[in-house]
């Protein structure tokens, strides 16, 4: 799980995050606790509570005072809603960009998403 020259409070954040997304951690429901995190991935706590106060300034986890953090109404919707932007930066905008260079306009892009899309449902194009 973890990755060799990324920072680890990112990889936590970003595992809680993939929870959340994933729908393995609900809205409403316990996070795991730094504690608990640390003791899992074998981390110094305060690198585990650094990946949680990331999560926590963007809105996607809350502390509940004597209890611990949970995940926070909406924080679903607020990571599907950054990752379409990321998706769009790192692949619509490149794409958009070559198609240009070759002359292809939308509904070209939109039939060759189609017939490549048939061809890994396994239907024919």
């Amino acid at each position: 799980m973890i990755e060799e020259g990324k920072p680890l409070f990112l990889q936590i954040a970003e595992q809680i995050e993939d929870s959340i997304v994933d729908g393995s951690l609900a809205e409403e429901t316990q996070a795991p606790s730094t504690n608990a995190l640390a003791a899992f991935y074998r981390i110094n706590p305060a690198t585990a509570a650094k990946g949680v106060a990331m999560l926590t300034d963007k809105g996607v986890l809350y502390k509940r005072r004597g209890i611990g953090m949970f995940v926070a109404a909406g924080a679903k919707d607020i990571l599907l809603t950054e990752r379409r932007a990321a998706f769009a930066d790192r692949y619509i905008d490149p794409l958009l960009a070559e198609a240009r260079t070759l002359g292809l306009g939308a509904s070209d892009l939109a039939a060759l998403l189609a017939e490549r899309a048939a061809r890994t449902e396994g239907n024919p194009a």
